[in-house]
């Protein structure tokens, strides 16, 4: 056997060194740097004092209570950008917390937990580029820039920030990333004329960021490719996370031995098979059945019958294996499956892999000096 360590369960590994090295990236890309710690940090855990650590300016998530733990706990600018109007403003507004608004409705419920706090509130107008998703249409601008605008003159709220989302920004020469850019200009000329002039601009996400597209405002907002991952399927990054399994059960089969639910899978050789304790429930996605691979002793070896909720089955040919070894499904070593093909496996985007990992893996984290 190659290797004298066992695992006593899954393991989710962060390299801090390759994540501050990310940051690093970006921050030489960018005037300023708000690094993305949504949805547990891309599924990462506590990161959030190394990327600062290592040169991230701001913390941004979509939760306004994530945004008040993290101002409390590192008492860096935070900026939170997806809540209801009928949220409770309050708690963030008396932290400090940057807040995006994207409409009247969220301006009002602002301005209630300012006056309700005694603290002005710390605002980022949100305008919808073209994405139709997050901010305010632009036919709504004007007016949500006016009564902004009156609301800064009287120090209720405090003119931060104007912001948008590009659309395209994965492809830079597309001609929608111009114009992107000139409606965001315009929408933050309106705000000036209104008394709504920010501090700071921004638009531009991870690809942005690694394409030059809308860099030359004051902030960038980075997620993904802190943690190694490029929209744009790009090699500028470090991959940040591992992920690793012990087999739990090993055993010899015939051919013509079926494996899993249906027997989605009929040996047709005599061969080894493994069982790792992690299935869908920990974000292995069971459309990559029969297609994921993994890396044993080396080589790579194939999933094979149906990803269960708990387990997944390895054929590892002749390649030994015994009960505790560890098997790699995501690594850094050569040979090892990368985050991407994952995705590729899943007939999805890595993102969506490293935010469905569960609670059952077991994190660790190494490097990260800077940061004790």
């Amino acid at each position: 056997m190659p290797t004298t360590t066992l695992l006593a369960g899954p393991e989710l590994h962060v390299d801090l060194d390759a994540l501050g090295a990310n940051v690093a990236t970006f921050r030489q890309r960018s005037r300023g740097l708000v690094a993305v710690v949504k949805a547990d940090a891309f599924g990462h855990g506590d990161v959030a004092q190394h990327l600062l650590a290592h040169g991230a300016d701001w913390l941004g998530t979509t939760s306004l209570a994530e945004a008040v733990a993290l101002r409390e706990r590192t008492g860096a600018r935070t900026l939170a950008w997806l809540a209801s109007p009928a949220a409770d403003f309050d708690p963030a507004v008396a932290a400090g917390v940057d807040v995006a608004v994207p409409s009247l409705a969220h301006l009002r419920a602002v301005v209630a937990a300012a006056r309700a706090t005694g603290e002005r509130a710390r605002v980022h107008l949100h305008v919808d580029l073209g994405i139709a998703r997050d901010g305010a249409p632009r036919e709504a601008w004007r007016e949500l820039v006016t009564f902004a605008g009156a609301l800064a003159r009287m120090g209720v709220v405090e003119a931060v920030g104007v912001m948008g989302h590009l659309s395209h920004a994965a492809h830079p020469d597309d001609p929608r990333n111009r114009t992107e850019r000139m409606l965001f200009d315009n929408a933050v000329r309106t705000a000036a004329r209104r008394g709504f002039v920010p501090q700071v601009r921004h638009v531009a996400a991870t690809a942005s960021a690694l394409r030059g597209v809308g860099t030359e405002y004051e902030l960038v907002r980075v997620g993904a490719g802190l943690y190694g991952i490029d929209p744009a399927g790009g090699d500028a990054l470090a991959p940040v996370i591992g992920l690793a399994a012990p087999a739990v059960v090993v055993r010899d089969v015939a051919a013509g031995t079926g494996v899993g639910y249906d027997h989605a899978w009929v040996a047709d050789r005599r061969t080894r098979l493994a069982t790792i304790p992690v299935g869908y429930a920990d974000g292995i996605p069971r459309v990559a059945s029969g297609r994921a691979e993994v890396l044993v002793r080396g080589r790579r070896a194939r999933v094979v019958g149906a990803v269960s909720m708990d387990q997944v089955v390895v054929d590892v040919g002749d390649a030994g294996v015994e009960p505790g070894e560890p098997i790699t499904l995501v690594g850094t070593e050569p040979g090892a499956p990368t985050l991407g093909e994952w995705a590729g496996w899943s007939g999805t985007i890595a993102h969506d892999i490293v935010t469905h990992l569960g609670a059952r893996w077991q994190r660790s984290f190494t490097g990260g000096a800077a940061c004790a």
